[in-house]
């Protein structure tokens, strides 16, 4: 290569613009994050005051402690039971809408493979489970992200079997009338608040998956 050759490509190059920094991948976008909070206060909610709606009214031996319920009492804790569910089927609709429409839950959510579950799941309980990519999910979170839904749409048709069985009559029967509705109703919420504690544990012991949620990366 002549000199005059060199120093034509040393120009362009100098000339040439600098490649842009990468941008930091989005691991959850703007929806996911809103309807993500808007769900977890709605169910908060709803747990607190169904757990003293429950307490008029006991499936069970036992009751819950009036310091963790809230509305005060039973017509109080309709009210704020009502105004959460109707916050959490909007949301709901709007979350499972947008999942399905951008392709999101069948990106990040399937498919799911029993064996994959139980060597995810034994690597949990050995935490050996690896999170260094946040955008991936493992097997174990698939089901019960999944799994949190389906128990989200069924409290949501039981509460409606409980609320107006008579107007909603073909759906308290599905449920196998009044009674069994309150006891799937109950079940369902047992299953939330197990995710929600699971949930809750994960996010302290991988704390970055906590900080994606409100910054998205």
């Amino acid at each position: 290569m002549t000199v005059q050759a060199e120093d034509n490509a040393a120009i362009a190059l100098a000339a040439a613009p600098a490649s842009a920094p990468a941008k930091p991948q989005v691991i959850h976008p703007v929806w996911v994050r809103a309807t993500h909070w808007i769900n977890a206060i709605a169910i908060v909610i709803m747990i607190l005051s169904g757990w003293r709606i429950y307490n008029a009214s006991p499936l069970f031996p036992f009751t819950f402690p009036n310091g963790f319920t809230i509305g005060g009492w039973l017509a109080g804790a309709l009210l704020w039971h009502f105004a959460a569910m109707w916050l959490l089927v909007v949301n709901g609709i709007v979350y499972i809408t947008l999942g399905i429409i951008t392709g999101r839950f069948r990106r990040k959510m399937l498919p799911i493979y029993p064996s994959e579950v139980i060597a995810d799941a034994k690597a949990a309980l050995t935490f050996k489970l690896s999170h260094d990519d946040l955008s991936v999910y493992n097997a174990v979170q698939k089901l019960l992200y999944l799994g949190v839904i389906l128990a989200g749409v069924v409290i949501v048709l039981s509460g409606l079997a409980i609320w107006k069985p008579v107007q909603l009559q073909e759906l308290t029967a599905l449920f196998g009338g009044y009674e069994a509705a309150r006891y799937v109703h109950f079940l369902s919420m047992a299953a939330i608040v197990g995710f929600l504690v699971v949930h809750v544990v994960l996010a302290l012991i991988v704390p970055r998956s906590l900080l994606a949620m409100f910054r998205g990366r």
